[in-house]
Order: C-alpha cells, then structure tokens, then sequence
C-alpha cells in the first residue's frame, strides 16, 4: 500500500458524517463559517494522543476565542473515545472513523515509518480548515508533543 494522497492549502476539506464520543454525529460541513483544527491521532489513550488531546484542551479557550473549533479524529470506536474524553476531561468532539475511509481521503492514513520500519497506520496530522470549509494547512507527521504550541505560532496566536 502506497501513502494516500496528500492535501495542500486550497484543496477542498472532504466532508464527513462520523459518530462522536457522546454517540452523536458530527459533520463538518455543519461547521462552515467557522474555522476548523481537525487533528488525526492514532489512539485514545495512548501517552502521545493524550499529551496532544490535553495540550489541544488547554488551549481550547484561545483557540475558541480566535474563531477555531477543534475535532479529534481517530479510529478509535466511540465507547473508546468516550472513555478517553471522561479519563481526560477532553472538552472538544472527538469522532470515530473505524473503517478510516475519512483518515485516508485526507491522506492521513497510510505507509509511515514506526521506530525505523515501514508500516500501515494513522499518520499523525493537523489541519486548519477556513470558513468556506478549504484547507488552510495541512501538516503531516506532526509530533504530540510540542504542536499545539507550534500550531498556535504558526498560526499568529501567541
């Protein structure tokens, strides 16, 4: 398997219906008008994807304050995730893309290298989605610790 094709600025967001951590549904073309953080991580509760979910927690306030939502996504199932948002107190939606149909439209999903082997999996990655529901970044193999402070720099908040 080769690594999905990646997006860019300017593509379109693909659009997706996925179910939520509280078993409700979440589609991002409900959030137009608003600016998007959807960041793909591999697995709840794992010690990286929690640095990353509680540093994106953190920040919710500010980042909320300068007009982001932010979605987690992962292949996780909803119960999981569930028990990932309670352990964690993770207050923004997480969703579940167990068939990773929308992990891989966003080329986030696919060959990676994992401890200096190729393997199959969920490649780490963020992307900022504009109002008109477009990419404005997209960021592969981003690292869980440290990103939420990167992004914030990159994208002018501190």
């Amino acid at each position: 398997m080769t690594a999905a094709a990646r997006l860019t600025a300017g593509d379109p967001a693909p659009d997706f219906t996925l179910a939520t951590d509280t078993g409700q549904t979440l589609t991002l073309s409900e959030l137009r008008g608003r600016k998007v953080i959807l960041y793909v991580y591999p697995a709840a509760m794992t010690p990286g994807c929690t640095k990353q979910a509680c540093d994106f927690r953190d920040s919710l306030a500010s980042l909320q304050a300068a007009g982001y939502e932010v979605v987690g996504i992962s292949p996780d199932k909803p119960e999981k995730l569930a028990k990932f948002r309670e352990r964690d107190a993770i207050t923004f939606p997480l969703v579940s893309d167990p068939d990773k149909a929308v992990l891989t439209a966003y080329g986030a999903f696919g060959e990676k290298q994992l401890y200096g082997k190729t393997v199959t999996g969920v490649i780490r990655s963020t992307f900022v989605i504009d109002a008109d529901g477009k990419i404005e970044k997209a960021l592969y193999n981003v690292r869980a610790t440290g990103h939420v402070a990167k992004l914030r720099r990159d994208l002018g908040l501190d």
